[in-house]
């Protein structure tokens, strides 16, 4: 019975996964051929080689190149990587490619270069954020700058950015229009920026740790004030020596401000380290207060 439920359950995260894909897929295309195409715009990574190669002979053959150039760096993720990274990959890009196939003869959308660069980045942007976002991959760039990353130590946002450098600069150069180039940068950025926001969410959450004197009692007002949940992570002073509880809370953007000023009230010598967080993810059982109920109703934090 157990095992029946275990293989239901991934039966029902496949689905799910490439079902977001699917929709992610249909959007990135949706973008190339109502905005991009007929604005002579052009994306970074494979995608964007692809699109010069279509310019250069015919955009039908889009999808055809696409599936190509990725063929490789498919091999490097499954020699490299990890293998059930490869299957959402794939997925991802035959999903892509299908839909770009099916939506070539859709008519252009008729917008003017400002509309095509922020609407059309946005909405590839933020198909290119759902495929990621249920763990697919439609860039093999990716997965080369995470295997030079590894072997020479350059960040994966380095890699990126100079092969996408380089690609918009290409582009400028064998058409000899550099204003389109420019273009195609700027949509770009538009693009990263959606794709940023639909994998990381619109959620300004905020990881907080307190080192200070009396962190009972500071708990018990942050609890009372805020309505915010805390643990208690036990801790050593490097300089003293002394065992230590070091408080550790997850808190939004609005709420921050009124929490240091708290901490400090309490101990003017307290310590506060503040860090981004992208994403909070936990099981259902889990009790983490991530918004508060009320001043005096406040739900119970993470023990």
């Amino acid at each position: 019975m157990a095992q029946t439920q275990t293989i239901r359950q991934k039966l029902l995260h496949y689905a799910a996964s490439f079902s977001g894909m699917a929709v992610g897929a249909f959007f990135a295309a949706l973008a190339l051929r109502i905005f991009f195409i007929p604005n002579e715009l052009i994306d970074g990574g494979v995608l964007g080689i692809s699109m010069i190669l279509a310019r250069l002979s015919h955009h039908s053959y889009l999808s055809l190149y696409l599936l190509m150039l990725n063929i490789p760096f498919v091999y490097l993720a499954y020699r490299y990587i990890r293998r059930s990274f490869v299957i959402h990959m794939l997925v991802a890009i035959l999903l892509f490619a299908f839909f770009l196939s099916v939506l070539e003869s859709l008519p252009s959308f008729g917008a003017d270069p400002l509309e095509a660069i922020v609407i059309g980045g946005a909405m590839l942007g933020a198909g290119a954020g759902l495929i990621i976002r249920y763990g697919g991959c439609t860039d093999g760039t990716e997965i080369l700058a995470i295997l030079i990353n590894r072997k020479k130590g350059f960040t994966v946002g380095q890699v990126i950015l100079f092969i996408n450098i380089f690609i918009f600069a290409a582009y400028g150069w064998i058409f000899d229009n550099w204003h389109t180039a420019l273009r195609s940068l700027m949509t770009y950025i538009v693009a990263f920026k959606m794709m940023d926001i639909v994998i990381a969410g619109l959620e300004e959450l905020k990881s907080v740790l307190i080192m200070c004197a009396k962190p009972d009692k500071l708990s018990k007002i942050i609890t009372h004030e805020l309505g915010l949940g805390l643990t208690f992570i036990k801790g050593k002073g490097g300089y003293s020596g002394e065992d230590r509880d070091i408080l550790f809370i997850i808190v939004e953007r609005l709420d921050l401000a009124e929490l240091k000023e708290i901490v400090l009230r309490e101990d003017p010598t307290a310590f506060i380290a503040i860090e981004n967080l992208h994403e909070v993810a936990y099981g259902r059982t889990a009790k983490i207060a991530l918004k508060r109920k009320s001043r005096k109703g406040f739900v119970k934090g993470w023990l």
